[in-house]
């Protein structure tokens, strides 16, 4: 289902012995953020690659300077939740972005009464057609309703043009094809200590046709009010209802919209809700919320769906360890979601990141090796998973306390975590048809060894492959010569993974680059006394926005990626090249004269040239790894 022939990387593999971060860090920019040697992996099919172009750096180091993206007319509108604005970057020239203004929500004039605080931040931005832009901005009290804030996004200077209240938390907005609606997921997230907990709603405005920002009577909000208990609907036993009960509706409390996709006719948009692992289906003409798809699990012990679990293999096994493990399931959670058509029906397709849910005194996860202690039940006596609680097998995973637990609520029968590792295509009736399974940490693990399941916030070996392992975040699609891709970025090691998706059944990998450069190494910048001056060279951490630019809407004339990175701080552009398939020598002969092809048996992966020292040095117990900010104690 998901196989695929690697193909020689394109570059040399960058190696590394440092983390490259600061937190909230600024630096004067360097241009330096195309490093010298992207990491670049294809399949021997492929039709397409990806090359960096040129990139616009914030210099603010990992405060979220740049979310997410949106393209048009020749200007990148990029959310920079450090300056609480959106950067207006004009691409006119691809390889040199340049910073034209950024557009701040503050003082926007609100429909309703009043005008957006001081202290709100812009999450979300979505241009139409003709240039009417929208902002999505949450309130300084994240639990309070919070605006949808439009400009003119042809214009030379910041033109606000007015705001309208949504819900609380709007947290993603999406403007319909034919430019009718604007829709926001508003999340409705908790406050810090979960002692406020706002209903999830999804805001639909109707758009006016000039170039101007609609009145408040143009909104309307859809909630999940029927899907309380005893309401009009039935709510799917799927979708994940947990954690602290504040009193009020208890569903619509723990519903918090994330993402939203909108078919191309602008009649239906389908509301990611991450934490229930779930997808909304709203009428947009009724703002009403028809339906509620579980997506289910991901079986984690089925061949083509393992995972690398452990950050701390034992010494005689390989370092890349992705096994299968009955009884363990994944739960997709998508972050970003999309639509698109093919064979004349709507497709949805899921970036599978994961989430839980951890306010106040309310933790969902827990590391495996941890159950049975504090209060929390153990693994079941009869469980396959019983014997694999050690921190070589699943001792380190992160799972959910919520979900597992027999029917007399003793002991945990299945064990869930958080994401699947993978990007899934689901029929509209919730129906999975494509799902990449173990994919992308194969292919991560060919392309760049030494840096498998890699943080962004550290370079380092398996920092991740105890949580979300690559962590796929977001995605775009779009048409290259009358085919269909999907962009995926894994915000974790990096990179952005392309898939033909043409058949929604049977998508297949075409290339991945990562342009992060692993070698960086702040202690090796302090000791020069160079300060924080070579953090640019880092190149991109953390993608978290990703935009398709088409050939006929491009400024080069050929088709282009954009991705914000919220680590980096940086907007890089991808030119999408086409390429005559040709199938690259094999590498057996001397993978196996070195004995380095045992490092990736259990993968499956074939290694190329470029990543067979790293794999030399880490069988010499040669690499190393310097942390310069940890996210949080590693027991």
């Amino acid at each position: 289902m998901k196989a695929f022939t690697p193909r020689r990387p394109r570059t040399a593999l960058a190696l590394g012995l440092g983390a490259v971060l600061a937190c909230g860090l600024a630096v004067p920019a360097a241009s330096a953020a195309i490093v010298d040697a992207p990491i670049s992996y294809s399949s021997d099919t492929a039709a397409l690659t990806l090359s960096p172009l040129g990139s616009y750096e914030t210099g603010t180091f990992d405060a979220s300077a740049a979310e997410i993206v949106t393209y048009f007319g020749g200007r990148l509108f990029v959310v920079n939740a450090a300056q609480g604005a959106v950067d207006v970057l004009s691409i006119e020239d691809p390889t040199s972005p340049a910073k034209l203004y950024s557009l701040v929500a503050e003082d926007a004039v609100i429909s309703a009464g009043g005008v957006v605080p001081a202290g709100s931040t812009a999450n979300s931005v979505a241009v139409r057609g003709d240039g009417l832009g929208v902002l999505a901005v949450e309130s300084p009290t994240k639990t309070d309703a919070g605006w949808l804030v439009f400009f003119d996004a042809n214009a030379a200077a910041p033109t606000v043009l007015g705001a309208v209240e949504v819900g609380a938390l709007p947290d993603m907005v999406s403007i319909s094809v034919d430019g009718t609606y604007a829709v926001s997921a508003n999340e409705g997230e908790p406050n810090d200590d979960f002692t406020v907990d706002p209903e999830g709603s999804v805001s639909i405005v109707t758009l006016p046709a000039d170039l101007s920002a609609p009145a408040q009577s143009a909104v309307n909000s859809a909630n999940f009010h029927d899907f309380e208990a005893g309401g009009s609907k039935p709510l799917p036993a799927d979708v994940r209802i947990f954690g602290p009960d504040l009193g009020g509706n208890r569903v619509s409390t723990n519903l918090e919209p994330e993402y939203v996709a909108i078919d191309a006719n602008g009649l239906v948009a389908y509301v990611a809700l991450q934490e229930a692992n779930a997808v909304a289906v709203v009428d947009l003409a009724s703002a009403e919320i028809t339906d509620i798809l579980p997506f289910g699990f991901q079986d984690h012990g089925v061949e083509g769906n393992g995972i690398d679990a452990s950050d701390r293999d034992p010494e005689d096994a390989p370092t890349v360890n992705i096994r299968t493990f009955p009884g363990l399931k994944g739960m997709y959670m998508p972050d970003g979601i999309n639509a698109y058509s093919a064979n004349e029906a709507t497709y949805l397709v899921t970036a599978n990141e994961g989430d839980a849910r951890e306010w106040g005194d309310y933790v969902e996860g827990a590391r495996v090796k941890d159950l049975g202690a504090d209060g929390l039940m153990p693994v079941c006596a009869d469980s396959p998973l019983v014997g694999l609680t050690g921190d070589a097998d699943l001792g380190r995973l992160n799972v959910t306390t919520e979900n597992g637990l027999n029917a007399a609520g003793t002991c945990y029968e299945e064990l869930y975590s958080f994401g699947s590792r993978s990007f899934s295509i689901w029929n509209t009736d919730g129906t999975q048809t494509f799902d990449s399974g173990d994919d992308f940490e194969r292919i991560t693990a060919a392309a760049n060894p030494a840096f498998v399941n890699s943080n962004h916030s550290e370079s380092n070996l398996e920092g991740r492959s105890d949580d979300k392992g690559p962590e796929p975040e977001n995605l775009a699609i779009g048409d290259v010569n009358g085919r269909t891709y999907a962009f995926i970025g894994l915000e974790r090691v990096g990179g952005i993974m392309v898939y033909d998706i043409e058949d929604p059944t049977s998508a297949t990998f075409v290339t991945y680059i990562n342009n992060r450069n692993f070698a960086v190494s702040m202690e090796d910048s302090v000791t020069a006394g160079a300060g924080a001056t070579d953090l640019p060279l880092a190149g991109d951490l953390g993608p978290e926005g990703v935009a398709f630019i088409s050939a006929s809407d491009s400024t080069s004339g050929v088709p282009m990626l954009a991705v914000g990175n919220e680590v980096s701080g940086t907007t890089t552009l991808f030119s999408i090249d086409s390429v005559v398939a040709d199938a690259a020598p094999g590498v057996d002969g001397a993978l196996a004269a070195t004995g380095a092809g045992d490092q990736l048996a259990a993968t499956g992966a074939e290694l190329a040239p470029a990543g067979l020292l790293a794999t030399l040095l880490l069988l010499a117990g040669g690499v190393l790894t310097f942390m310069f900010r940890r996210r949080g104690a590693r027991s």
